[in-house]
């Protein structure tokens, strides 16, 4: 575990917001705590606020190094399943990214996983690719003809000022250093360039609300934005930010109820039990607690 500054303002004055609900100092050797379908809710180390800036992150942490070597390891065969939702998701993210920036024209997703949301923006007549760590992930995304890079923006080898839109669905909080993230992006960017941030919000109202018990706390999420601090992170890597903005998703009503048995098993059972019984597990349920917020950004 070490122990880090905050990515916002570098300082290292800071106040126990969560405190641990895991045993410190163990390796990230449980791969299943790092997979988008994990159901850790409410499992996470020291979560603390900055007292400058207000950025929440936790601290200790493993280092970057470790964490990625997570993201690599990781299957995720679940994922696979959800795969209707995913597309009514991202055929929902996409509309209000094309009445800021049109096709045609370059995009990379970052830490595109299976390569759903590729797949969909390459339907749209984006010229997209995806880069995600995952060998995994990326073999799934490549087994149906999606252009993948495995790695990062770092190692992608991308030539400067070459794509159009740049996408992190669900990313930013993963990212050992997510100013390091946004600021390949910003280089990566054309001039005008788009850049495009879905994560959760920990001053939402939901948020607030549910304290401690907010489902988001997990192992696998390093740092925790607001809206304000989104904002001023994209701003001091040189972007105009254009808005923020709730956004939800689409879950079926079988995987949603894995997603509560997470939380609370026996509801997850009785839920899953009553929607087979019903045989409505299959059917698309659309969700926006307004704790998931999307940032647009242009590269200035």
């Amino acid at each position: 575990m070490e122990y880090v500054n905050c990515n916002l303002c570098g300082r290292d004055a800071t106040r126990v917001r969560f405190p641990s609900t895991l045993p410190e100092g163990i390796p990230p050797n449980n791969i299943e705590a790092f997979r988008c379908t994990s159901p850790g809710y409410g499992r996470h180390h020291t979560i603390v606020q900055c007292q400058h800036c207000g950025l929440l992150y936790t601290n200790p942490r493993f280092e970057g190094g470790e964490i990625l070597d997570s993201y690599v390891a990781v299957e995720d065969p679940l994922y696979l399943e959800e795969r209707d939702g995913r597309v009514l998701t991202f055929e929902r993210h996409l509309r209000p990214l094309e009445k800021i920036k049109a096709p045609p024209g370059k995009l990379i997703d970052v830490g595109a996983y299976t390569g759903v949301f590729v797949e969909i923006a390459a339907q749209h007549g984006w010229d997209a690719c995806g880069v995600e760590p995952s060998h995994w992930a990326v073999e799934q995304a490549r087994a149906h003809g999606l252009h993948m890079i495995k790695g990062t923006l770092a190692t992608s080898g991308l030539a400067a000022g070459s794509l159009d839109v740049v996408t992190m669905w669900d990313v930013i909080e993963h990212v050992a250093d997510p100013f390091g993230e946004m600021q390949q992006a910003q280089r990566l960017l054309k001039t005008g360039g788009l850049l495009v941030v879905h994560t959760m919000d920990i001053d939402s109202l939901f948020a607030r609300v549910t304290g401690g018990r907010w489902p988001w706390l997990m192992e696998m999420h390093i740092y925790y934005f607001s809206q304000r601090t989104l904002k001023a992170m994209l701003e001091k890597a040189d972007f105009t930010v254009v808005r923020i903005e709730p956004q939800g998703r689409y879950l079926r009503l079988g995987y949603f109820a894995t997603r509560i048995g997470g939380f609370s098993p026996l509801l997850g059972r009785l839920l899953g039990r009553m929607f087979r019984l019903l045989h409505v597990s299959e059917l698309p349920m659309p969700l926006n607690f307004g704790d998931l917020v999307t940032a647009y950004a242009i590269k200035s």
